[in-house]
């Protein structure tokens, strides 16, 4: 690695290097120091020169690698100290790489323009030849030549930009703008494989914030302005995607759109909603889903009427597009594939921010009671009314084929006549299976006929007619059957027959276009209610009913009652047997049916398991055993070939290889370094004796070549002599020659002195009065200017004064309306103070008066406690009192006892029969024993008389020793001093007293 060298240097090196044309040098040496240890402590101020340079060759060179390398060492050294530096290398990047682009497209249409010979006939057999053969143009020739490079390198720098600067929570406000310029780029070229990839790359970007969110500088989406910048980039990403037609990727992007919202604190603003929601409608509209396409639209009227600023007229086609995107909606939903799809559709509703799946009824709901169909044009009115309030199978496409004629001739409503075509069949079946049970496959076509006959683009043919029935009987929206044989549709209305369990789980009277078991569940009652009443009535008529007597129609109706009871409970147990005995079958035969496959499956499930662990070992056994044998084959290979390689340096001779067969690596590598050694010191010892040698033959050449450098430099200064001598002989010849050859030249041209003295008088002349003239308008233009500038000058002084007296003016206006306001506002203030500082002396008087009845009654409780001690006192006073006088009569009664005990009798001086005198002994007694200690003299809480039964009872049992005397009376304990709450003052330090000496030894 090359030592690092300071910036100003390389700079200047670099500069140079390209000013000899020698650019990649130049960019070698900059990305050098990159590479380099010192780089991160260099200075801002004298990277941003470098880094600009940087960007400079590598945009010029189309180096996308380099570039990339080089801003991410700049990004990790910048970013925690000036981030304007990394937007601004960031943004000189994308700006050099755009500028090439805009240059290489005028290159290409200059050329193009050049390369036309014929303008008139541009076109040669040759070129439509080429054309023909290669399926391009002399333009998209040209434009893949020139621009395309730089298209590539654009592009390449744009993801470049966005690598550099992902996931960087102060480099983000520089990181959407390079994302939004990215998709203008996609958009102005239509690169739509690129948009995709973008797209992902930013998609990926934004999983790694939530992947990664404890590393520095993370993005924290919780924060209302860093997520108000990821919704406007996915929001100009939905836009792109709209334009470039790529529905796939645009509903991507609307899914994070509407992740990014569901992660929003407060709601988005509404015209952003509005452009999410107009891009929904585009996206279902292409994808086909009418239901969801039309609920968009409602979102979208609902958003834009709480904004405001439409016009009635604009207002009138939006309504326009809610109410025909509602119609569009087929009556039935395709229960089954409903089913099916019903994680997506949750998904979609979520999109929508619905709380449910919408359907056909409610979206109608829902924009009538917008008033959409009040601000609708007359003709989305009359295809409403036709559609959703009459009832007239027979003429219903005849009367809406004339307004489906009008629409196919409004851009606008041309993409729903396929889906409006399909509403109508579904209505026109629905009101022929309410009024008949069969009918001809030709009538129904008649029907359809106008459809067809109004000439409008997409009307259905038999065909597709047929096609559309067959789907509806196959999703369960219809219950009917196609005759070919008699060519008659039948509709089937049998209440009882045997329907799909999704049909029974999923049909209701809002998604099928015929009556399903559900619907006639539902309103079975009421039928049978309707029909008894009409049997009734034709059976028994009125007069009849009449004629009886109230108790016999009584009666007859209790009778009718209980056969109609007993009647519904044979029915319902009958039901219930039955019911229950299929269930009871079927499940005893899934049972057993699943416990044989379960058992079928155990068993094969153990066998393969078995197969598969006996193949694992096998497998596991020959590749240990291959790799054992593969290790030592390379190893014994490598010893071979370093021993050979040993023999091929000379180190070992080729018949010592033979005796190395149990040599590994490391034994053969440990004789080649004692072989180097050797070799290395023989070197050296060779290297110090041809040193020697050459200096004693150095100082040999130098003695014998003293005595000849006195001659040389002799010989030399002869030679300088000679030749300045002869240069100076030839400079003089030189000079004399030229100065015959210019008295010769004058001599010549004096001749022709009188004519150029009068050619330039004349010209001087001539221009003078030029001169003079142009000098006089210029005089006369300075004075007009000098003019207009003086009247511009008074007038833009009168202006300038009227604006300053105005300003004045108003501004003394505006001081004295503040002054009012000030006062106002001081008056305000000073009424506000009154008011606190009243409030303050009330809180201060209850304050007050609370602290007094609190202070009142402690005093009570000081008053309450003091007499509780006194009285203890003088209680504890009274029990020592008895205890000491307890004590006086035992210390009498055991000095009595003492005084007995001691009288001795007379001591003889001398024996009877005058031996040697002794000292009289006392008679033996017995031996006093030491008392054994008794209690303490002094026991705790005695001056407050407490245990006082429990010490007497102690005190008279038997003791084996006599009773010692005890300590003279305790002396009358002072009263401590306490203060004015109850509580006992600390009393200062008195002598005598130990306390332990802290920090002392």
């Amino acid at each position: 690695m090359a030592p690092f060298s300071k910036p100003e240097t390389v700079l200047k090196q670099a500069e140079g290097l390209v000013s000899v044309g020698q650019t990649h040098a130049a960019l070698q040496s900059l990305s050098e120091m990159f590479a380099s240890k010192k780089f991160r402590m260099t200075p801002l101020t004298s990277l941003e020169p470098i880094m600009h340079r940087f960007i400079d060759l590598c945009v010029e060179m189309r180096k996308g690698r380099t570039a990339k390398e080089g801003l991410m060492q700049f990004k990790n050294i910048a970013q925690n100290t000036n981030v304007q530096s990394i937007e601004v290398v960031i943004t000189r990047f994308v700006q050099l790489a755009d500028a090439k682009v805009r240059e290489a497209q005028e290159k290409a249409a200059v050329k193009s323009a050049v390369d036309v010979d014929d303008l008139e006939a541009s076109e040669t057999p040759e070129s439509i030849l080429l054309g023909a053969v290669s399926g391009d143009q002399n333009k998209d020739r040209t434009d893949r030549a020139l621009v395309t490079p730089w298209l590539k390198f654009l592009w390449e720098s744009y993801r470049t930009s966005l690598e550099t600067l992902k996931n960087n929570a102060r480099l983000e406000a520089i990181y959407q703008q390079i994302a939004q310029q990215a998709f203008t780029f996609c958009l102005k070229y239509s690169r739509k494989v690129e948009f995709r990839r973008l797209c992902e790359t930013l998609r990926l970007h934004l999983s790694n914030v939530a992947k990664y969110p404890n590393q520095p500088h993370a993005i924290n989406l919780s924060d209302p302005d860093t997520l108000q910048h990821h919704l406007e980039t996915r929001f100009a990403q939905l836009n792109t995607s709209v334009e470039l037609e790529l529905w796939q990727e645009a509903f991507r992007s609307v899914e994070d759109v509407h992740n990014l919202l569901t992660m929003a604190k407060k709601a988005p603003r509404p015209a952003m909603m509005a452009n999410y929601y107009e891009k929904l409608t585009k996206i279902f509209l292409m994808s086909g889903n009418a239901l969801y396409h039309a609920a968009a639209w409602c979102k979208y009227y609902a958003v834009v009427v709480s904004i405001g600023g439409k016009s009635e007229e604009e207002l009138g086609e939006l309504a326009a597009q809610v109410l025909v995107s509602a119609l569009a909606v087929p009556v039935g939903l395709q229960v089954e594939e409903q089913e099916e799809l019903k994680g997506r559709n949750a998904r979609l509703t979520s999109l929508l921010a619905l709380t449910k799946m919408p359907t056909r009824a409610g979206l109608l709901k829902d924009a009538l009671s917008r008033d959409v169909l009040k601000l609708s044009p007359s003709t989305i009115k009359s295809l409403y009314k036709i559609l959703e309030v009459t009832f007239d199978p027979l003429t219903l496409c005849i009367s809406v084929a004339p307004l489906l004629k009008q629409l196919s001739s409004q851009e606008a409503y041309s993409p729903y006549l396929p889906l409006l075509q399909k509403a109508l069949l579904s209505r026109l079946l629905l009101q022929l299976s309410e009024v008949y049970s069969t009918i001809d496959i030709a009538s129904l076509h008649r029907l359809v006929s106008p459809l067809r006959e109004a000439g409008f683009e997409g009307a259905f043919d038999e065909e597709q007619i047929e096609s559309y029935i067959m789907g509806c009987a196959r999703r369960g929206e219809l219950n009917i059957h196609v005759d070919h044989k008699d060519g008659v549709i039948t509709f089937d209305d049998k209440p009882f027959m045997d329907e799909p369990s999704s049909l029974l789980e999923n049909t209701s009277s809002e998604t099928s276009v015929q009556p399903t078991m559900a619907d006639l569940v539902k309103t079975r009652l009421s039928r049978i209610a309707t029909c008894l009443h009409s049997s009734l009535a034709i059976i028994e008529p009125t007069e009849s009913r009449d004629s009886l007597s109230p108790e016999g129609q009584a009666e007859r109706f209790k009778s009718l009652v209980a056969a109609v009871e007993v009647e519904r409970r044979a029915l319902r147990l009958r039901r219930a047997l039955v019911a229950k005995r299929r269930e009871l079958l079927s499940e005893l035969s899934v049972r057993k049916e699943k416990e044989e496959t379960s058992r079928r499956a155990e068993i094969s499930r153990r066998e393969k398991e078995e197969e598969e662990k006996r193949k694992r070992e096998e497998l596991r056994r020959k590749e240990q055993e291959r790799t054992r044998k593969e290790i030592e084959s390379i190893k014994m290979g490598e010893a071979k070939k370093y021993a050979q390689s040993l023999v091929d340096k000379g180190i070992l001779k080729p018949n010592d290889v033979d005796k190395l067969e149990n040599y590994d690596t490391e034994g053969l590598i440990t004789i080649q370094v004692a072989q180097l050694e050797k070799e290395k010191k023989e070197l050296n010892e060779r290297l110090r004796v041809v040193s020697k040698r050459i200096d004693h033959i150095e100082r040999a050449y130098r003695k014998e070549e003293r005595p000849l450098l006195a001659q040389d430099y002799q010989r030399q200064q002869e030679a300088d002599v000679a030749t300045f001598k002869a240069l100076q002989e030839a400079r003089k010849e030189a000079t004399k020659r030229a100065h015959q050859e210019d008295l010769a030249t004058k001599a010549r041209l004096v001749r022709m002195m009188d004519v150029y003295h009068a050619h330039k008088e004349a010209l001087l002349a001539k221009k003078g009065e030029e001169f003079a003239k142009k000098k006089e308008a210029a005089r006369r233009k300075i004075e007009e200017e000098k003019e207009k500038r003086r009247k511009t000058v008074l007038k833009a002084w009168e202006e300038e004064k009227c604006r300053i007296e105005e300003e004045e003016r108003i501004r003394r206006e505006k001081e004295e309306e503040e002054q009012r306001q000030e006062e106002g506002i001081n008056i305000k203030l000073r009424a506000e103070e009154e008011r606190k500082r009243q409030e303050e002396e009330a809180e201060r008087a209850a304050e007050e008066e609370k602290k007094r009845k609190e202070e009142e009654q402690q005093a009570a409780l000081r008053k309450e406690r003091e007499v509780e001690r006194q009285a203890a006192f003088e209680k504890a006073r009274q029990q020592q009192q008895r205890e000491d006088e307890a004590e006086e009569r035992r210390r009498q009664r055991a000095a009595e006892k003492e005084k007995t005990s001691t009288i001795r009798k007379p001591m003889p001086t001398s024996t009877q029969n005058g031996d040697t005198w002794r000292r009289a002994a006392p008679a033996a007694t017995d031996r006093p024993e030491s008392p054994a200690p008794s209690g303490a003299k002094y026991k705790v809480g005695a001056a407050q008389g407490a245990e006082w039964r429990a010490r007497e009872k102690v005190k008279q049992q038997p003791a084996a020793n006599p009773v010692q005397a005890l300590h003279p009376p305790l002396p009358k304990k002072e009263e401590p001093v306490k203060d004015n709450d109850g509580f006992q003052v600390v009393s200062e330090k008195k002598p005598g007293v130990w306390r332990p000496k802290r920090g002392r030894i």
